[in-house]
């Protein structure tokens, strides 16, 4: 199992050591990174509305983890992000990340943030990350086993 280790406890969103940050915990599960996080009013950008910046660096961090997790770092390169709904501070938001395709050192991710309660969803998107060129066979191994459904579930501590 892959830990976070120095590299990342100040990170924004998942960073353990970071005291403004947003605690997000991601876990592997059936081939999917999943989190949950409950926005408070620190979270807003109008009113009662979760800023979209905030959501943005969730499903961010939501694909990224999926990578993270089973030992590969990526770094975003591009991504397509669409806002559906509002989301608004106290309500439980449900995170989805996965992958999709990949393309030499490119990995086609996909985020979703749904309401945790009734699966309205907020914001999608789809991003590409580049990987190393020496974490390609790698990539390529765990996106054919995300497709037959033969990952091992895992969590970030």
């Amino acid at each position: 199992m892959t830990t976070p280790g120095a590299e990342s406890e100040n990170c924004f969103v998942c960073g353990s050591r970071n005291p403004i940050g947003l605690g997000i915990k991601f876990r592997l599960v059936n081939g999917l990174c999943r989190a949950e996080f409950t926005p408070d009013q620190n979270h807003t950008g109008w009113d009662t509305v979760v800023h979209g910046g905030i959501l943005f660096a969730a499903l961010d961090d939501v694909m990224a983890n999926w990578l993270y997790l089973q030992g590969l770092h990526g770094y975003t390169a591009r991504c397509d992000l669409r806002f559906r709904k509002p989301a608004r501070v106290g309500g439980t938001l449900a995170l989805v990340g996965r992958a999709l395709q990949q393309r030499g050192q490119l990995i086609t991710m996909q985020g979703r943030i749904e309401d945790a309660n009734d699966g309205t969803l907020f914001a999608e998107c789809e991003a590409g990350f580049m990987i190393p060129r020496d974490a390609v066979a790698k990539a390529a191994s765990l996106l054919a086993d995300a497709k037959a459904g033969s990952t091992e579930d895992r969590s970030a501590v």
